[in-house]
């Protein structure tokens, strides 16, 4: 499951009154990723195509045998960013043009979480 983030760390960043520095974004398990991409329907669809592909759900993982039963949420994490740190340029995220944050979430069995720090000068 992915969700759409940049609005919030935006608010984060404008709240935080930093004008140039940096804004650390990173989700706080290791069955999620926080990338940056396009926010655009079919390129998001072909990601979590992709993502099935190389790392598809089954039964047969070794993880598996330790009582879980999501290796695959593991390994889809592992292949986006774990984090990202993203420009701060005049109180502002300095994002491309088409660049959008992300949060992805391969588990969904617990509550999630996501840290912001920023740093930087006012």
């Amino acid at each position: 499951m992915k969700w759409y983030i940049t609005p919030q760390i935006e608010e984060i960043v404008r709240r935080s009154g930093i004008r140039d520095g940096l804004c650390f974004v990173s989700p706080m398990h290791i069955t999620a990723a926080v990338y940056v991409n396009d926010d655009e329907r079919g390129l998001i669809e072909d990601i979590g195509r992709w993502l099935e592909e190389l790392a598809p759900a089954r039964p047969d993982y070794k993880h598996h045998q330790t009582g879980e039963d999501n290796a695959d949420a593991h390994l889809k994490a592992l292949l986006l960013h774990h984090e990202t740190t993203l420009p701060i340029t005049d109180g502002r995220l300095d994002l491309g043009t088409w660049q959008r944050v992300f949060y992805a979430e391969f588990d969904g069995q617990r509550r999630k979480r996501v840290i912001v720090k920023l740093l930087g000068v006012s």
